[in-house]
C-alpha cells in the first residue's frame, strides 16, 4: 500500500512511502531569506516529513538538490554538511543541479530514505 502525505501545493504530495522506502521534497518556508537560511529551513522540513513517515535524516540514501545559482553551492554545502554532521556513515549519495526555480525560491531538495 502506498502512503501519501498531502502538502500545500495542488497536484503533488509532500511525501510518499511504499514498503521500507520514503520519498519527500521541500523548499524553504520563507523565500525572503538567503541560500543558507533557505537551505536550513528546507532540510528541517525534510526531517519533519521523514519523521511523519517513520524515518529520519540518518536514513536518507539519496538526495537531489536543485539550486537557483550554482555560485552559491559552497554556501549551501556548509549548511548541508553541518546538518548531516561529521560521520561519513550518515551522508547520503547526492547530486546538485543548477536550475531555474520559481519566484524567490533558491533551493529545492528531494530525498529517498529507508524506514
Amino acid at each position: 500500500m502506498i502512503e501519501r502525505k498531502c502538502g500545500i501545493y495542488k497536484g503533488r504530495n509532500k511525501s510518499s512511502a511504499y514498503g521500507d522506502l520514503v520519498w519527500t521534497v521541500a523548499t524553504s518556508s520563507d523565500t525572503s531569506l538567503d541560500i543558507k537560511a533557505q537551505t536550513k529551513l528546507a532540510l528541517d522540513t525534510i526531517q519533519n516529513n521523514l519523521v511523519e513517515l517513520g524515518s529520519d535524516k540518518t536514513r536518507i540514501v539519496s538526495a537531489q538538490v536543485y539550486i537557483a545559482d550554482m555560485n552559491s553551492k559552497s554556501l549551501m554545502d556548509s549548511v548541508w554538511c553541518e546538518w548531516f554532521g561529521d560521520n561519513p556513515q550518515d551522508w547520503p549519495q547526492r547530486a546538485c543541479l543548477g536550475v531555474d526555480l520559481e519566484g524567490d525560491v533558491l533551493i529545492e531538495i528531494t530525498v529517498t530514505a529507508v524506514r
